[in-house]
């Protein structure tokens, strides 16, 4: 492990844009960062977002989706200025595309509430509430690549649980606790797994696709890793983590062995509706 980009706001979202070979991430008062994971320069885009920005989707024409927290509002940044596309939500904490436009949105609520659910924003700019079987601070979102199952992780519950999208019922199936953790954020890993992000305590946990989980990094004194919060693979094999630190003012990036799925990027959804 080793800082990357450092001097950024509380960096809580990341989403990588292969594209581009760029690294987005948000910072506390709205801003947008775009980061090289190599070299970890960085640079803060003119526009900002109405509030926190929790977390980040690219779209497949570098586009990007976000949660800004203080606002209640997915909005979208498409190099130039930050609109909103869905306004009046609880608190709006992470997206996740599906292949065909759809974005799938968590809405975590109120924290011990149990008042999150799952949104589901149609590609023709349609929302519904997709479930309520995840509200225990609805967080962290992954689609899988066959587009199936959505992932989700609830931080005041610590359950990683998957919804199957062809059925259509919203029901989400436990598939492992996380005890003594809060977990916020997912990444699905080439090997069928995925990483699954803490805010506490400063950990990243592997699970393989046969069930067993790893801690795949850590740091008890919380500097080089302070509340990684997301994480996505970077680089031209997706071969390299990055992770946010909610914590501190920097990313920091991780080779592990092992490599990403590259997230679903539609060039049409809600945004052009």
């Amino acid at each position: 492990m080793r800082p990357l980009a450092e001097g950024l706001d509380h960096p809580e979202g990341v989403a990588y844009d292969p594209d581009a070979h760029v690294v987005w991430a948000g910072g506390e008062a709205g801003q947008l960062y775009r980061v090289d994971p190599d070299s970890g320069a960085w640079s803060e885009q003119a526009a900002r977002a109405p509030g926190f920005v929790l977390g980040l989707a690219v779209d497949g024409r570098g586009r990007l989706a976000l949660c800004a927290s203080h606002d209640g509002s997915l909005c979208a940044y498409d190099g130039e200025t930050v609109r909103r596309v869905l306004p009046g939500l609880l608190q709006p904490n992470y997206p996740a595309f599906g292949h065909d436009g759809t974005l799938y949105l968590s809405d975590s609520g109120t924290w011990a509430r149990d008042d999150g659910r799952l949104m589901r924003l149609a590609a023709d700019g349609e929302a519904s509430v997709l479930s309520r079987d995840v509200p225990c601070f609805t967080n962290g979102l992954a689609v899988s690549r066959d587009g199936r199952w959505l992932w989700v992780v609830e931080s005041s519950e610590p359950r990683l649980s998957r919804i199957d999208l062809r059925a259509g019922d919203g029901r989400a199936e436990l598939v492992h606790r996380f005890d003594g953790t809060v977990l916020d954020g997912l990444a699905l890993t080439a090997d069928g797994g995925m990483l699954v992000s803490c805010y506490r305590p400063d950990r990243i946990y592997h699970l393989g696709s046969d069930g067993r989980v790893e801690i795949l990094a850590e740091d008890p004194q919380g500097t080089l890793l302070a509340a990684p919060t997301n994480v996505c693979f970077a680089g031209p094999e997706l071969d390299v983590v990055i992770a946010a630190n909610l914590g501190r003012w920097h990313l920091t990036r991780i080779e592990t062995g092992l490599r990403g799925v590259p997230p679903h990027r539609p060039t049409t959804w809600a945004l052009d509706a």
